[in-house]
């Protein structure tokens, strides 16, 4: 090998190497890795870890016609029946909006909370249920009772978030809506509505008299240390909390 052939093959060596630890450098530095890893939590395996990522505040629409509510039933409240998950037990998980007195009750209209796509139809006492499962953040799922649909659905319909979906089949129940994150154990952790709108929305309550989210939610430890009886899913005890928000 002579001098010239010697040089070319230390020069790319030395650009190998170079290129090497650009490459390395790059993929542990690179800033937009880490803000990336939320969302490749949610989207890589449908999961979302509460307790590591919070919770996002990203619903940007009402799912009801507010201005026909008159109250609210508090997220983890005695109202209705027992509905908790596998961390909780003997409580309302969900959110129950009683239209006002003066209103026809099947005149209010509920709307897809979030863009997503249907993932569960069900056909209930009164009206029917719908689950819908975000397109943003698919770990977040939204179930609303009730509903008088305005046509027919079935699993992976795409819904957009505003888009009507019905009315609220009538006075004979309440219009109620619950969300559960598919966690990393995969049980399931149910979270308030409240706790996922965003601030527009939100706004709309605050005109009514709801000042903060926490307004709307009955914390762990105060239910904890006020437990429910229930007998099934049917509460036996009397709440000696309060479990409303009356609107203004």
């Amino acid at each position: 090998m002579n001098l010239a052939q010697t040089t070319i093959k230390i020069k790319s060596g030395i650009m190998y190497r170079t290129f090497f630890i650009l490459f390395f450098l790059l993929s542990v530095f690179n800033p937009g890795c880490k803000d990336n890893e939320k969302d490749e939590n949610q989207s890589l395996n449908g999961t979302w870890d509460i307790d590591k990522d919070g919770i996002p505040k990203f619903v940007q629409i009402n799912y009801i016609e507010l201005d026909k509510i008159y109250r609210i039933s508090k997220f983890r409240s005695s109202i209705g029946h027992d509905y908790s998950d596998a961390y909780e037990h003997c409580r309302s998980m969900k959110h129950y909006f009683e239209p006002r007195s003066d209103v026809a009750w099947d005149s209010v209209k509920i709307y897809a909370p979030v863009t997503g796509k249907i993932t569960r139809v069900e056909q209930e006492w009164a009206g029917t249920k719908l689950e819908i499962a975000s397109e943003d953040y698919p770990a977040f799922r939204f179930s609303i009772f009730h509903i008088n649909l305005n046509q027919v659905y079935s699993i992976d319909d795409p819904v957009t978030a505003g888009q009507p979906l019905g009315h609220h089949i009538g006075s004979q129940t309440m219009s109620d809506i619950a969300v559960i994150v598919n966690d990393p154990t995969h049980q399931g952790r149910m979270i308030s509505y409240f706790e996922v709108l965003s601030d527009n929305p939100f706004a709309q309550y605050t005109v009514r008299g709801v000042s903060t989210r926490d307004m709307m939610i009955i914390p762990k430890e105060i239910r904890d240390a006020n437990p429910l009886t229930c007998d099934g899913d049917t509460f036996v005890s009397t709440d000696t909390l309060e479990n409303w928000v009356i609107l203004n």
